[in-house]
């Protein structure tokens, strides 16, 4: 057997496991939902048929416009506070601080939180925006508010504000990832050619770009209420804690911390 096709064989034997997983529990999971789509729905089940009811319903229906349209906004705030964020925090770790140990210490500042369950991350946030939270405490203590608000909760600017925090390290870490590999000689090679640290960084660093693209997705993804009988916090996308595992120990591998970004590998 030639050396060649011995590394074709190893590189299909270590892939086949984690494509046959995806195979069978998303893409095998989707199929199913598509096939679904166009049967028609007696409760409690669906009957096998083929039509473009349901999704005649969705173009047509105000109800199902208004959510769509409602999750298209949010997604977009989301995406748009969460990159505010995220750059400048990922720019500053790159290129601002020199310690090793310290852009350590700020990046597993981000990174820490992905160890919480989600839902308590959000619940936190209630904690804080709630009558007897943080924020109506503080204001009330100010002077500005003489009884508690509940303006600060059940509503779409807080599942703003509890999203772009629960999505930064999502966003923080592959564009972090993107600055780290700009070679510095070309920064410098701008530099003296009159263009701006930051325009530079901007103009080489396109995955970024993506990333945000990709956040959008996973944001859009997180079907929020914003009914007064529910909290704003209540959502239904829960990041994978398989996935979350595998970018913490990407992290970890960047910074020497472990020998493989897959553990003892």
């Amino acid at each position: 057997m030639s050396a060649s096709r011995l590394v074709r064989l190893k590189r299909a034997a270590v892939l086949s496991p984690p494509l046959l997983w995806t195979f069978v529990f998303m893409f095998v999971p989707y199929a199913i939902l598509f096939v679904y789509s166009f049967w028609v729905q007696k409760y409690p089940t669906f009957v096998p048929d083929f039509q473009f009811g349901n999704y005649i319903q969705i173009a047509t229906d105000p109800q199902y416009l208004n959510v769509i349209l409602r999750t298209l906004k949010i997604a977009f705030f989301v995406s748009l506070g969460a990159a505010l964020i995220a750059y400048p925090y990922a720019y500053f770790l790159v290129f601002k601080v020199k310690s090793p140990g310290v852009r350590m210490a700020l990046y597993m500042a981000v990174v820490a939180p992905l160890w919480v369950s989600y839902l308590l991350r959000a619940y936190t946030w209630k904690t804080i925006l709630g009558t007897t939270g943080i924020l109506n405490s503080f204001l009330m203590s100010a002077g500005i508010l003489s009884e508690p608000s509940s303006v600060f909760l059940y509503n779409q600017t807080a599942m703003v504000v509890t999203l772009t925090y629960v999505f930064i390290p999502f966003m923080v870490m592959p564009i972090y990832a993107v600055l780290e590999k700009i070679p510095r000689n070309l920064t410098e090679a701008s530099s003296d050619l009159g263009v701006g640290r930051f325009r530079t960084v901007l103009s080489r660093s396109q995955l970024e770009k993506a990333e945000v693209l990709l956040a959008s997705v996973m944001e859009a993804g997180g079907y929020a209420s914003t009914t007064s009988e529910r909290p704003a916090t209540q959502l239904s996308y829960i990041p994978s804690r398989a996935a979350i595992t595998g970018v913490v120990a990407s992290g970890l591998w960047r910074f020497g911390v472990v020998r493989s970004a897959f553990g003892g590998a």
